[in-house]
């Protein structure tokens, strides 16, 4: 993802929950994060506890990927915000124009053939909104391809922001952890959290990811991607918003009517 000067940072819907009274998993970190980048991380507006290494750069606040050149490039400290419970989105959008737009998404071979159920009910739902955003299912020419997570990934599904008025390119989704057939309400409640990522939307719960992962207080903070309220949308917590930064294993969020307001409003 390219957002003015950050240049990859990708947000991850959620980390993985392996005890059933749990909504989220500690991602275990093998190696050690030294003090400068931690300095550069906190600098960043990002929270710097739990850091964690991954090839090419490191998850921060279990869902965000900061590439190793993110860390030397320069930011805008005007960017950086604290938020209340509403939802938001980024600074940069998918561009429609004056009439519609219509992303087109296609699903790798090397994900399960069942998984074509979980992204085509996540595209039901974006399509029953009427929005002047569509979604489409293809086999080649794709603006979103979703793809296998690397192996050992230790979160659900990951995806990017929004560039130049174009959705992020790519989501990866865990097939190893959620197995072959994860439940296609399931699965399409994560696939739609991701999509949403693309399209530039944060997570609802930006300003305090402990409301659906548990855990300490902390805000995810605005960064240079943006942290922008959408009007019409609520300042107290929203407990059933299908972009909460957590998940419980099988649960399923389709769109409520503040997400339907923060979907009508910016498409």
């Amino acid at each position: 993802m390219k957002l003015h000067r950050l240049l990859a940072v990708a947000a991850l819907a959620v980390t993985i929950g392996f005890t059933s009274c749990q909504q989220e998993e500690e991602i275990t970190n093998k190696s050690e994060v030294s003090e400068s980048t931690l300095s550069q991380i906190a600098a960043m507006g990002f929270n710097n506890q739990n850091v964690q290494k991954v090839d090419g750069g490191y998850i921060v606040e279990g869902d965000i990927f900061l590439g190793d050149k993110d860390l030397t490039s320069a930011y805008d400290q005007k960017a950086l915000r604290v938020g209340e419970a509403e939802q938001y989105r980024t600074n940069n959008l998918v561009s429609v124009g004056s009439t519609t737009r219509t992303i087109k998404v296609a699903i790798s071979t090397s994900l399960p053939s069942t998984y074509v159920a979980g992204l085509d009910e996540a595209i039901r739902r974006y399509n029953a909104e009427n929005l002047r955003i569509k979604f489409q299912r293809v086999s080649s020419g794709y603006n979103i391809l979703l793809t296998k997570a690397p192996s050992g990934s230790s979160y659900l599904a990951s995806a990017g922001f929004p560039s130049g008025g174009n959705p992020y390119n790519r989501v990866q989704v865990n097939s190893d952890y959620m197995g072959s057939n994860p439940g296609t309400s399931y699965l399409a409640t994560i696939l739609a959290h991701e999509i949403g990522h693309c399209i530039g939307f944060r997570h609802t719960d930006y300003m305090n990811r402990a409301y659906s992962c548990g855990g300490s207080y902390y805000n995810e903070g605005a960064s240079t991607v943006g942290a922008v309220h959408i009007p019409g949308t609520p300042t107290a917590a929203d407990p059933n918003s299908w972009m909460l930064a957590c998940i419980g294993t099988g649960g399923n969020r389709p769109f409520n009517s503040n997400d339907r307001t923060a979907l009508n409003y910016l498409y």
